[in-house]
């Protein structure tokens, strides 16, 4: 529930900001720096997260964050000029980066408990939130409904969901899976030898860069897959639309099987495949530029990447030496820097040559995944 109310409480927003745009009266350059507030807030707060996991624990924290990032949604439908818009925004997406977080770091423990990979259908659950909360949205503009009875209506369904689903959380503080738990249920971190913080820390680049990889295709799907199709293969706006719901349906579908492709394979081998899948997916379409080809090559690449950000995450929570919720948060923050930083290169890249080139990106990414993921652990004994 918690995964399904963070995916659900942005997506109501999204397809209101063109009436937002609108009623401030504000350009394109303007609107794309306000909006741009978000993964600023995201990324401002989210090194905050892991402190506040260890104050309040995972379950808390992600509940309080998903209550103030329904409230700062609501804020920014409501504002009445663009900087209110931008500051409510920037609140919701630092709420946003601890709520990710804290929810994350509670369904590793969750997974741990549970004694099988679960982690990557909890993300295909955030998955469904966003197309739920993406049809609201369209019900409610349908319906005729102000900005502020739909956000109002979306914050407090989701936050008395959030508030019922903590009940149902695991009490008490968060645990590592490194030791023996005592009686009730504490597992001391271990601490490591000076020697070994120069692999830890190389490990941990190695989960932001694979974790990176993975959020840099979802991007190319849903800022450039419908301008490639339409523009450079001159697909109908109809077909062209096909590029982004290939790749997503795709992922969701890996992130479905990918639970039990990682109990049996393991999270090294599967990312290795899916990183292959990828590259050579994406790389054929883009060497023989057609449009069935694309939409194929986009599907899979989504479904090569559906696993890589849960198994970094993973990974970096069960880090040796580091603080509970620490190496989960910097992952998640330095991936958000990735994302943020991503849609400007590919840009630049199809601005001083083509589109084609700049989405190049995407079988590169594969092609990293395929050298780092040695840092990923293999099959369980």
């Amino acid at each position: 529930m918690l995964f399904f109310t963070n995916g659900a409480l942005f997506a109501n927003l999204l397809p209101r900001y063109p009436q937002i745009k609108g009623d401030l009266g504000i350009g394109n350059a303007t609107y794309g720096l306000a909006v741009a507030a978000f993964p600023a807030g995201a990324i401002a707060a989210g090194l905050a997260a892991g402190v506040v996991i260890r104050r309040l624990g995972s379950a808390r924290a992600a509940v309080a964050g998903t209550l103030l990032t329904g409230a700062g949604i609501l804020a920014a439908g409501l504002a009445d000029s663009v900087v209110a818009f931008a500051g409510a925004l920037f609140l919701a997406g630092a709420m946003d980066a601890v709520t990710d977080v804290a929810q994350n770091a509670h369904g590793l423990r969750v997974q741990r408990r549970y004694g099988r990979s679960i982690i990557n259908s909890l993300h295909a659950v955030w998955s469904i939130g966003a197309v739920v909360g993406g049809s609201m949205a369209a019900w409610a503009i349908a319906l005729g409904l102000s900005l502020g009875q739909h956000l109002t209506v979306s914050a407090v369904l989701f936050g008395i969901a959030a508030c019922a689903a903590l009940r149902f959380c695991l009490p008490g503080p968060d645990t590592d899976a490194t030791a023996e738990p005592d009686a009730e249920g504490h597992r001391p971190r271990p601490t490591i030898p000076a020697k070994g913080t120069r692999r830890i820390a190389y490990v941990l680049a190695a989960l932001v860069l694979i974790a990176t990889a993975g959020t840099l295709v979802e991007d190319a799907g849903s800022s450039w897959a419908t301008l490639y199709l339409s523009g450079s293969l001159h697909a109908s706006a109809a077909l062209a639309a096909s590029g982004y719901i290939a790749l997503v349906a795709a992922q969701f579908i890996g992130r479905l099987i990918g639970d039990r492709l990682v109990d049996r394979f393991g999270q090294r081998t599967v990312a290795r495949v899916g990183g292959l899948v990828a590259a050579v997916g994406m790389g054929l379409a883009l060497a023989v530029p057609t449009v069935p080809g694309t939409i194929l090559g986009f599907a899979a690449a989504g479904f090569g990447v559906a696993t890589l950000v849960p198994a970094a995450m993973h990974e970096a929570d069960e880090l040796p030496g580091l603080k509970p919720g620490s190496g989960l948060a910097i992952v998640s923050w330095l991936m958000r820097l990735g994302f943020l930083l991503s849609p400007p290169v590919v840009g630049l890249v199809a601005d001083r040559t083509s589109l084609r080139l700049g989405l190049l990106v995407v079988p590169l990414a594969g092609a990293l995944v395929l050298l780092l993921a040695g840092v990923l652990r293999n099959r369980r004994r």
